[in-house]
């Protein structure tokens, strides 16, 4: 990965480019680059995370977009080697996949034992969309603290929960809460785009992969969908 700024995507904290992702279409050439820039970002500014990687569908299988270095590539082999683990399970469930012990991750002896003799002791990984809502990478953020790490995992585990169902929460570091400032702003963002697409299902009696495809087109090239599905939720009678 280069640690240089690109054009196309925000050049803004670790909260603008995962709230940017989340509205742009997912065959966006930008979608790369935003991935490697999430995992730059969460590498350089998130504790306790040591190291980061981000997994994506490939064509017959899946394969590490970009990592921070290579414990987290090795990690990920080790469970591209067995077709599973918990980056993998987050890819196909589409939910997030949290484990505080890595020495108890008795399903996945390929993963434990490499993470294990990296010092990986905890790990998480989370489900990342762009513009159609559908999951198209897991963020694997691997700690060699796990008591530090399960404070991280109770404030992203809350992002996907109604407000105040989580409870207090321990305190967690700048990066940390700018990951969760941006899941938060990318689960809102999907809201907007997921209402947007029933209009216009409703609307031009499409189904809900040709109402997604035609706000896609209505956007254009640089326009992010949030803002077009904003203009088409603000066209609804009050």
């Amino acid at each position: 990965m280069t640690s240089s700024h690109r054009p196309g995507f925000p050049s803004g904290d670790l909260t603008s480019s995962v709230v940017a992702l989340a509205g742009v279409p997912d065959d966006s050439p930008t979608v790369p680059r935003l991935l490697e820039r999430i995992v730059r970002l969460t590498a350089t500014l998130v504790d306790p995370v040591d190291y980061v990687s981000v997994t994506v569908h490939d064509a017959g299988g899946h394969r590490t977009e970009a990592a921070s270095g290579p414990v987290a590539q090795a990690v990920d082999l080790a469970q591209y080697a067995q077709d599973d683990g918990p980056c993998l399970a987050a890819l196909r469930s589409g939910e997030l996949v949290a484990v505080p012990d890595i020495a108890q991750a008795l399903v996945w002896p390929g993963f434990r034992d490499v993470a294990w003799q990296a010092g990986v002791r905890a790990s998480l990984s989370v489900p990342l969309f762009a513009g159609s809502g559908a999951t198209l990478a897991a963020l694997n953020l691997y700690a060699r603290d796990a008591d530090a790490m399960r404070s991280l995992t109770r404030h992203v585990r809350a992002c996907y929960r109604p407000a105040g169902e989580a409870g207090p929460l321990p305190a967690v570091g700048a990066g940390g809460q700018q990951l969760v400032a941006g899941l938060t702003g990318a689960l809102r963002s999907r809201d907007v785009i997921q209402r947007a697409i029933g209009v216009v299902m409703g609307r031009e009696r499409l189904p809900a992969a040709g109402a997604y495809r035609r706000l896609v087109r209505a956007s254009g090239p640089g326009t992010p969908l949030t803002v077009t599905a904003t203009q088409i939720l603000g066209q609804l009678p009050r």
